[in-house]
């Protein structure tokens, strides 16, 4: 198994969306443009598609079957990954469907009938559905993810600096900083210095002629 994922159901699953979604927009613009010179073409393109989609949506199934059962998850995740499970395989029997279909009946009938195309509709809406589902149990779950990024809260950004530029982190003063300086203000006259008694025995210069920060 290669290292950077944790079973093949990832690699599979593109194709059968890709391959699907190809071709059911090839049957729209086949049997929309049906006078066109292409048309037949797309039609055939379409088929195609459709078959080697089927095929490998069956490796998709395996796979994915094969993950539900080893993945580690939790409670929330395990219904997330059920209804994923569940939704898939109505779609792929819908799309087996249409594609013993097209087998039967693609060198009787030039065009592709009404029904055809609507059961097209439903089976391209439930491999959306079916896609969305599976994208969730990744980025909403976190299943399948080897490690998540760390992301450390600085009070102000909330995540990292963009662009390559660093962005100065706005530290809030404690309260005993405050009201230290406060009392600080109220015992030196206005335009006086500090004595160095008062330097001395806080071991040290005082707070605003050492340390200059921003708030």
């Amino acid at each position: 198994m290669i290292e950077i994922i944790p079973n093949f159901h990832p690699i599979f699953v593109h194709f059968t969306i890709a391959l699907f979604t190809t071709s059911f927009l090839l049957f729209l613009a086949g049997s929309s443009l049906h006078s066109h010179q292409w048309s037949e073409t797309m039609l055939k393109a379409a088929h195609v598609n459709l078959w080697i989609g089927a095929i490998f949506t069956i490796f998709t199934l395996l796979a994915g079957w094969d993950a539900y059962n080893t993945v580690s998850h939790d409670g929330p995740s395990h219904a997330a990954m059920t209804d994923h499970r569940n939704w898939a395989l109505v779609t792929a029997a819908v799309w087996a469907i249409l594609a013993f279909w097209s087998l039967k009946y693609h060198r009787k009938i030039a065009r592709v009938s009404i029904p055809f195309l609507a059961l097209l509709f439903v089976a391209w809406g439930l491999l959306m559905t079916t896609g969305y589902k599976g994208g969730e149990i990744v980025y909403r779950y976190g299943l399948g993810v080897m490690a998540m990024p760390l992301v450390v809260e600085d009070g102000s950004h909330g995540s990292h600096p963009h662009d390559g530029m660093e962005e100065p982190i706005q530290h809030p003063m404690p309260d005993s900083v405050a009201e230290e300086e406060a009392k600080s203000d109220k015992q030196t006259p206005e335009g006086a210095m500090p004595t160095d008694n008062n330097e001395n025995a806080k071991g040290g210069p005082s707070h605003h002629d050492s340390v200059s920060h921003e708030h």
